[in-house]
């Protein structure tokens, strides 16, 4: 019998090796030459371009660069770069002794590859909390939605008062989730924006009923952009900021900080209310991609630890740009932070399957399924039980 493996990380190589009996010392040695990357680095000057084409070469790679690269009739190029993890680490020791800005180059690909392929740090959760909570990446996690608003696209003001939210929240901890996502605005396309104060008399009481509950024992993230209500939250007890303005507003980062919050940053172009209005970009996955990897800089630079984020679907994005970002979700796993996808009942499935928001459960749990197997870490989503069973089903595989 004769067979083609897919190896897509060191886990897969090991295993495939374990499963032939090689020496385990071998296996470490042996398994960065089994997983194949090709890199892209975006306006590398031709002469380091030439020089990268030039060393990958010599010691059995490739690289592609744009025609007029070597006649010298551009200035710059974009390069894919064309190897295993085991070439590309040498590569990299080759062009870090090299002039013509390579040294930067060869420092931003070990972080990239070190990133991509590290095993993500659990989060210490609750450091002014009552409850605190050590948040593993190991699994699959799910964030349960609670919408405390008049006006959700999907549950309407089903759970607008304190006790409907409460008493939503205490099912979804049965259904199985692993945090729960209390918010007070909407964000819907189109949505106009409330005050802070009329966004804490939703949010707040239910903070303080669930953290004051005893059977509610998961880590609680609050659904909002304004440091007023991410304080007032987290000084109830409350345990992760999610902001969908991507921690623009730097008070945001400062109140994170003294309460030792865990973040979760999105990307979003405009606001709910015009975002949806002729969304544009060149190169999405590129812009969305910077834009986290510079709020990530940001954020630990002023001293924030736990950070995951979110590429923002269905935020100002038109249904192509949903569609890249989610085909190409595993390029931000070499941003080294946790990713979460939220696509649950989005109108990009809707525009798809031609459904309305009741019938859109089938295409949540295929996107959420592609994106767990793509490198996402955690699904927000309004239908707990149905998206943990698929969850555990996709773990299941790939362990296997």
């Amino acid at each position: 019998m004769y067979s083609i493996k897919q190896i897509r990380n060191f886990e897969e190589a090991k295993q495939e090796m374990l499963a032939i009996d090689v020496d385990g010392g071998g296996i470490p040695i042996m398994a960065p030459k089994s997983v194949f990357k090709v890199i892209k680095i975006t306006d590398v000057n031709r002469v380091a371009a030439t020089v990268i084409k030039q060393e990958m070469l010599s010691i059995g790679g490739d690289v592609a660069v744009a025609k007029g690269t070597i006649n010298a009739a551009i200035d710059k190029t974009d390069v894919l770069i064309f190897g295993t993890v085991a070439l590309i680490r040498e590569f990299i020791h080759k062009i870090s002794l090299q002039p013509f800005g390579l040294k930067k180059i060869a420092k931003d690909l070990d972080i990239l590859l070190t990133n991509y392929h590290k095993k993500l740090e659990s989060w210490e959760l609750g450091k002014y909390s009552a409850k605190k909570y050590n948040l593993n990446f190991d699994r699959p996690l799910i964030m349960g939605i609670v919408n405390v608003t008049p006006d959700s696209f999907f549950d309407g003001s089903k759970y607008a008062s304190t006790d409907a939210a409460v008493k939503h929240a205490k099912e979804l901890v049965k259904q199985g989730t692993h945090i729960l996502d209390i918010g007070g605005e909407s964000s819907r396309p189109g949505s106009e924006s409330v005050s802070a104060q009329k966004e804490l008399s939703r949010v707040l009481p239910v903070v303080k009923k669930l953290i004051a509950d005893k059977t509610i024992n998961i880590p609680i993230s609050i659904d909002t952009y304004k440091p007023e209500v991410a304080e007032a939250c987290l000084k109830a007890g409350a345990h992760i900021i999610n902001d969908i303005s991507g921690f623009k507003n730097p008070k945001m980062i400062s109140v994170c900080k003294r309460y030792g919050a865990g973040v979760i940053a999105m990307h979003m172009q405009g606001n709910p209310k015009s975002m949806q209005q002729n969304p544009s970009y060149d190169d999405v996955v590129r812009e969305v991609f910077e834009y986290l990897e510079d709020t990530i800089v940001n954020a630990r630079n002023l001293g924030i630890k736990n950070i995951a984020v979110d590429p923002g679907i269905g935020f100002g994005k038109s249904l192509e740009h949903n569609l890249l970002l989610l085909k190409n979700l595993a390029e931000f796993k070499s941003l080294g932070c946790p990713i979460l996808i939220g696509v649950s009942r989005k109108s990009f499935i809707g525009k798809i399957s031609n459904v309305e928001v009741d019938k859109r459960l089938p295409g949540t749990i295929a996107a959420n399924s592609y994106a767990l197997l793509n490198g996402t870490n955690i699904l927000r989503v309004h239908d707990v039980e149905e998206t943990k069973l698929a969850a555990e089903v996709i773990e299941a595989i790939r362990k296997a």
